[in-house]
């Protein structure tokens, strides 16, 4: 027999609503709890607490507080990858996020899409789709990043956006649903 966890690592619809997820779910409650509990000082580079429940987790990272994460072991990231405070990631199917890409304040990584049917829904029968964030991508506070999705290397995600379809490389997209900048993207700072 198929256990609901094994349903949902293979993209299948399953039930949330089982033993053995609520335990990996307890796993990573205890870990973002220690996390976001230690001393400024003992967060300067990736705590132990998120080392030991990520899949892979990278190299001269930063994940500020508070910070969520709904099973921590599906998250995979790169060097200097920065996740800045108020971050939650669904990770109910493998999280991807690349080299130096930045995570702005309050954004929103979700993979978990609940059925459509409202019994279904009530049952707490989902599916899991994964999220793919390639290298130097800025994701702009608040946005909220969709299932399924992929936002191609050095890609910005404007503040606030919600971003439900791919982003090619490069491209800015802002707005709700999240569309391409026309004409280039935001206007520069120069030093």
């Amino acid at each position: 027999m198929v256990s609901e966890r094994q349903k949902m690592e293979a993209g299948d619809w399953y039930s949330c609503l089982d033993d053995e997820l609520e335990a990996l779910r307890m796993v990573a409650l205890n870990a973002v709890h220690a996390h976001n509990h230690l001393p400024p000082s003992e967060r300067r580079a990736l705590s132990a607490p998120l080392c030991g429940l990520f899949a892979d987790p990278g190299t001269n990272c930063l994940v500020e507080v508070p910070f969520h994460c709904s099973y921590g072991r599906n998250i995979h990231l790169g060097t200097e990858v920065f996740i800045n405070s108020g971050c939650v990631i669904l990770d109910s199917a493998p999280v991807h996020i690349g080299h130096g890409t930045m995570i702005g304040t309050g954004v929103q990584i979700l993979c978990a899409d609940h059925h459509r049917d409202p019994a279904k829904r009530r049952a707490g029968i989902e599916i899991a789709r994964p999220v793919t964030i390639g290298a130097n991508v800025w994701i702009g506070a608040g946005a909220i990043v969709m299932p399924g999705v992929t936002i191609e290397a050095e890609a910005i995600v404007g503040a606030g956006a919600v971003v439900t379809r791919d982003v090619s490389q490069g491209a800015t997209v802002v707005g709700i649903p999240a569309k391409p900048v026309q004409g280039g993207g935001p206007p520069t700072i120069d030093p």
